[in-house]
């Protein structure tokens, strides 16, 4: 397998949680999204990715993009250890945690968007700190209350074992940490995102560990 990566992508980030829990080696190609305008850019990179989008991940003759596709691709092809719970509504549960990052925060403070605000729209730092801001506590207040209420929630998102629920919340409190958020107001999350980064898989996965890490 081939992974193309950029180390502080959340997005890589998750993939990479998950091949290392599951013990997969594979090939990192670094596409750094900065240098140069952003090697994702490049005729290169949209040869692997039209969407000039990491992660992407080539497994034999195939070429796989979206994390969440890629996380589930990796559950149906490697099926143990599982990320995902037995049963349809605990399945729904870790599915629906992670969307609530993937969908619903992540999209709102990625690179294009955040250089669409500096850029086309001229905002000034302070505007483009309160923006992500803004949309990481509503989404993390959100998931939050969902892990804090349900009897279902262990020492990760469900139960004691990491699921892809966790493969996705861990990279976006890394993100808010990096942009100086405070999580006081989410203990849960902060418990949980602590107890995973203790985690052989997580570390190795963590954005400081890449062969790109600046």
């Amino acid at each position: 397998m081939r992974l193309y990566t950029y180390f502080r992508s959340s997005a890589a980030y998750r993939v990479r949680i998950a091949l290392a829990l599951k013990g997969l080696a594979y090939d990192s190609v670094p596409v750094h999204l900065l240098r140069g305008g952003g090697e994702q850019l490049q005729a290169a990179y949209r040869a692997v990715n039209p969407a000039a989008l990491v992660p992407a991940l080539q497994d034999g003759g195939a070429t796989l993009t979206q994390s969440l596709a890629l996380l589930e691709y990796l559950e149906e092809t490697h099926p143990a250890p599982a990320l995902l719970p037995q049963g349809a509504v605990g399945r729904a549960r870790v599915r629906a945690l992670a969307l609530s990052v993937a969908c619903d925060i992540h999209p709102l403070n990625n690179l294009r968007v955040l250089n669409y605000l500096t850029g086309t729209l001229q905002a000034t730092d302070a505007q483009r700190t309160a923006w992500i801001h803004h949309w990481m506590a509503l989404g993390l207040e959100a998931i939050e209350a969902q892990l804090a209420r349900d009897a279902q929630t262990g020492l990760c998102c469900h139960g004691d074992t990491p699921t892809l629920a966790d493969c996705c919340l861990v990279p976006q409190v890394f993100n808010a940490r990096r942009f100086g958020l405070d999580l006081a107001p989410y203990p849960t999350v902060r418990r949980i995102a602590e107890h995973c980064e203790g985690l052989a898989p997580f570390q190795a996965a963590h954005p400081a560990r890449q062969p790109d890490a600046e």
